[in-house]
């Protein structure tokens, strides 16, 4: 029995400092859990801004569309282009300022008018992480987004 309670003892000492360790791998694994939450959350918060401001363009190249019809006259459907879209688009992003979680922001390739008749505005920014954003940058990366937004008018003219 003495024996016994000796092999316990000197096991029981062998296993101190045992729990420490371990308390320590989960307070790292939670932490980097919740870091790794907050930089997701951040991310899909900076996509619904930058969609946010696309949507925006998009309705505003319509809106420009729709002035064309005094010059041109009234027709089934606005008058767009892709030209006219860009710089509508151009012109909205520069007169807006740039939301929080957004390092940049720009009018990317396939913005324009693909049937004349729609506004399809792309833009592209880079995601500003909280707590790891440098450290991504320091090893030369970045979150890129790009969103796309579309709008579309249609004439009605009034019955005579």
């Amino acid at each position: 029995m003495t024996s016994l309670r000796a092999a316990v003892r000197q096991r029981w000492r062998d296993d101190s400092g045992q729990l420490s360790v371990l308390v320590l791998g989960l307070t790292v694994i939670a932490m980097t859990l919740i870091i790794g939450g907050l930089a997701v959350t951040s991310v899909q918060i900076s996509r619904m801004r930058l969609l946010d401001a696309a949507d925006s363009a998009a309705l505003g190249a319509t809106d420009d569309g729709a002035e064309r019809i005094y010059d041109d006259g009234v027709g089934a459907d606005l008058p767009l282009d892709d030209a006219s879209v860009r710089e509508s688009a151009a012109t909205h992003l520069s007169e807006r300022s740039r939301p929080h979680g957004l390092e940049s922001w720009a009018v990317a390739p396939g913005t324009g008018s693909p049937d004349g008749r729609t506004a399809v505005v792309v833009l592209t920014g880079e995601a500003d992480l909280p707590l790891i954003g440098g450290l991504l940058q320091s090893m030369g990366g970045s979150v890129t987004l790009t969103v796309e937004s579309r709008a579309r008018a249609g004439v009605v003219t009034a019955p005579q």
